[in-house]
């Protein structure tokens, strides 16, 4: 009876004491979390501000400080793991395994998030900026780690999948600041050429949306001799936001410019010689 009744009573004890243990360490735990959080808080706070001083791109921003505050939480969970006994080993092992499965079963998004955390680091485009991309045209108006969002000028919001963008061609008409526009027009056989480059050029020079700053003069050139007509461009220089403007409204100037000078459409000619 008294050796049933020691048994018991170092069962008691041994309940007792792991009780007390565990119980230590989820407190601490617990303390060790809400600590790390207000340092994770008080990092993350620095970080955004040290941004906003150094003048990081405001798209590029949001991302890296999510990026940063998810490894110092992870870190944090890892090692409190190891403080309530949980092997970190182990622990990592079964992290990355989640992070695997989820991988698997995001496969193409994290394409897409790659993506775009390429467009975010090496920037061939930022928001504001006039560009042509897997078919559309248009100003960015918002970069994510998944989609890049245009609107075009038809005011048409097209979402594209960033990894359609890498893949693919980029051309950015903001980088420069200025752009040319070729635009074509052609006159007959026959007609005086100076005098219809002289009015196109006055066209373009008279225009408010045309540059005239030193090397983006407006000129008028030569193109072409086509089978029916001689072919002309005329060659404005224009900020990105007046693009359409001088595309379209221009272009109407020319055309009025020249039939008011008595230039003809050149219509298809045919020399005809006849023998007896």
């Amino acid at each position: 009876m008294e050796t049933i009744q020691n048994s018991l009573t170092n069962f008691y004890n041994s309940i007792a004491t792991g009780i007390g243990d565990w119980g230590l360490k989820l407190l601490g735990a617990l303390a060790a979390l809400l600590i790390g959080l207000w340092i994770i808080r008080f990092i993350m706070k620095g970080v955004s501000r040290a941004f906003e001083s150094r003048r990081i791109d405001e798209t590029l921003r949001p991302f890296l400080i999510t990026l940063l505050g998810f490894v110092l939480k992870a870190l944090l969970i890892i090692s409190i793991a190891g403080i309530v006994g949980v092997p970190t080993a182990t622990f990592a092992a079964l992290i990355a395994g989640i992070g695997i499965a989820i991988g698997a079963a995001f496969n193409g998004s994290l394409g897409h998030l790659a993506s775009g955390i390429m467009l975010l680091i090496f920037r061939p485009f930022k928001v504001g900026d006039l560009i042509k991309t897997n078919g559309a045209f248009g100003f960015v108006k918002e970069i994510s780690v998944f989609v890049t969002v245009i609107e075009t000028f038809q005011k048409e919001t097209e979402i594209i999948p960033n990894s359609a963008i890498t893949s693919g061609k980029i051309t950015n008409l903001s980088t420069v600041g200025s752009l040319r526009i070729d635009m074509p027009f052609a006159i007959r056989y026959g007609a005086d050429i100076t005098k219809a480059k002289d009015i196109v050029l006055d066209v373009l020079v008279k225009d408010i949306n045309v540059l005239k700053t030193e090397g983006m003069q407006p000129r008028v050139a030569v193109n072409n001799l086509g089978e029916n007509s001689v072919e002309l461009l005329a060659l404005p220089y224009v900020k990105s936001e007046n693009y359409w403007e001088v595309y379209w409204d221009t272009r109407q100037k020319i055309v009025e410019a020249l039939g008011n000078e008595g230039y003809e459409a050149p219509l298809p000619q045919r020399v005809v010689t006849m023998h007896k």
